[in-house]
């Protein structure tokens, strides 16, 4: 299986409230809240960070979940933001814009 990659799309807004992340779209304006376990995920979604590593550092080791139940999870949960536009999703490290 490849690897992952994912960073926050430009067409979006968002702000941690409490420990949940919170985005809107701003191109339809939808708003999205995601808890504290993708949360996580979107934080340390940086383009260049697979998410297989991501997921072992930021929801195993902070989260009671063994790490292949935790990474079906991501990958369905990066791929649903993914199709909602809020989130890229690439088999290899994204590029800075503008690099």
């Amino acid at each position: 299986m490849s690897e992952k990659y994912i960073k926050p799309s430009r067409d979006i807004a968002a702000r941690m409230l409490a420990d949940e992340m919170v985005i809107m779209s701003v191109k339809d304006s939808r708003v999205f809240s995601l808890n504290p376990t993708a949360s996580a995920i979107w934080s340390a979604a940086d383009g260049a960070t697979p998410l297989r590593e991501i997921v072992a550092r930021k929801v195993v080791a902070e989260f009671d979940v063994d790490a292949d139940t935790a990474y079906r999870d991501a990958i369905e949960l990066v791929e649903e933001l993914a199709q909602e536009g809020i989130l890229l999703l690439a088999d290899e490290p994204i590029a800075e814009e503008g690099a």
